[in-house]
């Protein structure tokens, strides 16, 4: 038998057997890698770590320090918490619902309510599962033999939404007597999810992880009960539209009613927007601070706002600060010595607090430009004032950061926060994750708007990620009021652009195996080619095109 030379990660390995599974190539390298080993990439394809290495390969390891693996690794906790619900709780019914504060907000249904006392004997069991070391086996089944399955033990939400599926085949994960379905890989027992907690939160509770996805750590719980609100808000406005799952919104357009639908969401839209503006109105705030991460539809939602504010008898005066970029040359510069233009540092602070405080005094200021081709302030020949009890809008990164504003007083201001929080999940135990939606909008749009394809803006999407980490998260609970962008019909739209230009990516490309999740997790959406019931208000407008308040 000839020798396996195998290549991970730029280390050579010699494995005289010939062959060699990835769990044990995994147990090999483990103490290499900051994270928990998840899977592996081998010519441009993801494998679980059953996979049985033949032939000499380049070898990545995809640890939890990663996107791909803390996603394999809370897909495996959820399994473990479902099957402790089942095996300790009667009539227990577990809802996957939303990533928060590190972890994931898990939503549990039963007779009675959920105690501090409770969430620790579950913690106990999914411990036990660990110890015990249970294998994860992943069933290979016929679409519709899976579908018979799944209805055959009343699990509806599974088998409705596999009859959306354009594969074949579907994976579905056995552990210790329990059935279920997955969007995505798994570890090949229970032993490896080694690091974890269960903190009780509401009517259900958050499940955390390895911090930051190192191993050896748990992260620590810190409430977010702004965020939280906009959540159950969210929520709510989805039983308002009588959609919960996204079998519900495929029904309503496969029966042709997502009309009334589009106009009702609009209608939560800008009922929310007018309360915003008259929140303003009510404190006399004079400063309005928006911040939101990218492609959350700022720009959209301060058009709106300043119409209600109009409505209200206000005009605002739009600052950009952009405007207030330092000169190139003093642009701090990020760790691979780039410039760093997201970073506060970036921006004049002192010149626009100075300014911004003169039109609040009721002073004359000069409007200056940034010119991006030379990397400079210009100085235009026009002012700026600001009129009577008329408001300052901005919109940008860092407008919940304290240190952006820091020299004018915190009554004036009033702090707005964009999210794009996800109102339906594929099914009970598969979430639909923000930073997909997110990213799925910035696709279309920067093809549409920016002429660019989907791999560049799949390239860029980690380092924007890595931005709004640092300049905009932390700065979430500073918020005066939350707001979420998000339409409940979106992917729906956003669809067949989205799938055109994820297509297009080649299968040699780094970023092909994110452009086929992105599509794989699309096919579930039944699609609306009829756009027309969409305003020119719209903040998909924004987006798709079509808008009649952003350029």
């Amino acid at each position: 038998m000839s020798n396996l030379i195998v290549r991970v990660d730029g280390k050579e390995i010699r494995i005289e057997d010939g062959k060699i599974r990835l769990s044990k190539l995994a147990e090999m390298l483990k103490d290499d890698y900051q994270g928990h080993i998840c899977m592996a990439k081998i010519k441009n394809k993801y494998h679980d770590l059953n996979y049985v290495l033949h032939t000499s390969e380049d070898v990545h390891l995809i640890d939890t320090t990663g996107d791909d693996g803390i996603r394999l690794y809370f897909r495996g906790l959820s399994l473990l918490l479902v099957m402790a619900c089942r095996d300790v709780f009667d009539k227990c019914k577990v809802f996957i619902k939303h990533s928060i504060a590190g972890g994931l907000y898990c939503l549990l249904k039963m007779p009675k309510d959920l105690t501090d006392e409770d969430v620790e004997i579950l913690k106990a069991k999914m411990k036990e599962y660990i110890k015990k070391d249970y294998k994860i086996t992943c069933h290979y089944m016929p679409n519709d033999q899976a579908i018979d399955k799944f209805e055959e033990v009343r699990r509806f939400d599974k088998s409705n939404l596999l009859k959306y599926r354009d594969d074949d085949l579907t994976k579905v994960y056995e552990c210790n007597g329990y059935f279920d379905y997955f969007y995505g890989y798994m570890f090949p027992s229970t032993s490896y999810i080694e690091d974890f907690d269960l903190v009780r939160m509401g009517e259900g509770l958050v499940i955390l992880g390895p911090d930051k996805g190192i191993k050896g750590t748990v992260s620590k719980f810190k409430p977010l009960p702004k965020l939280s609100d906009i959540y159950r808000e969210s929520e709510q406005w989805s039983k308002t539209l009588g959609i919960e799952t996204l079998v519900d919104l495929n029904r309503i357009i496969e029966n042709n009613e997502y009309g009334d639908m589009i106009r009702t969401v609009e209608s939560l839209h800008e009922k929310k927007i007018a309360e915003i503006a008259d929140m303003i109105v009510k404190k006399k705030s004079k400063l309005i601070l928006i911040a939101a991460p990218s492609s959350s539809g700022k720009t959209s939602f301060a058009h709106r706002l300043s119409i209600q504010l109009r409505v209200n008898g206000l005009t605002p005066l739009p600052i950009s600060l952009d405007d207030y970029f330092v000169n190139r040359d003093d642009t701090p510069r990020d760790e691979n010595g780039h410039y760093d233009f997201e970073s506060i540092d970036a921006i004049d602070i002192v010149q626009f607090n100075r300014d911004l405080k003169d039109l609040l005094e009721g002073k004359e200021i000069a409007k200056i430009k940034f010119d991006f081709m030379t990397g400079s302030r210009v100085y235009t020949d026009k002012t700026l004032k600001l009129e009577g009890d008329n408001p300052i809008i901005l919109e940008g990164i860092h407008g919940l950061n304290p240190n952006l504003t820091k020299d004018l007083p915190d009554d004036l201001k009033f702090k707005i926060y964009l999210s794009v929080i996800t109102q339906i999940n594929l099914d009970d135990h598969n979430r639909i994750p923000t930073t997909d939606f997110r990213l799925i909008r910035r696709i279309v749009r920067d093809h549409q708007f920016r002429n660019s394809n989907a791999e560049s803006t799949l390239e860029k999407w980690a380092s924007v990620r890595r931005g709004e980490e640092i300049n905009i998260f932390p700065y979430q609970e500073e918020a005066d009021v939350m707001f979420n962008s998000a339409s409940v019909y979106e992917l729906s739209v956003l669809k067949p652009m989205a799938i055109k230009l994820l297509r297009q990516v080649d299968e040699d490309s780094c970023y092909y195996l994110d452009a086929l999740r992105l599509r794989k997790f699309l096919q579930y959406f039944n699609t609306i080619d009829d756009t027309g019931d969409i305003g020119p208000t719209s903040i998909i407008r924004e987006f798709i095109g079509g808008s009649r308040i952003v350029d």
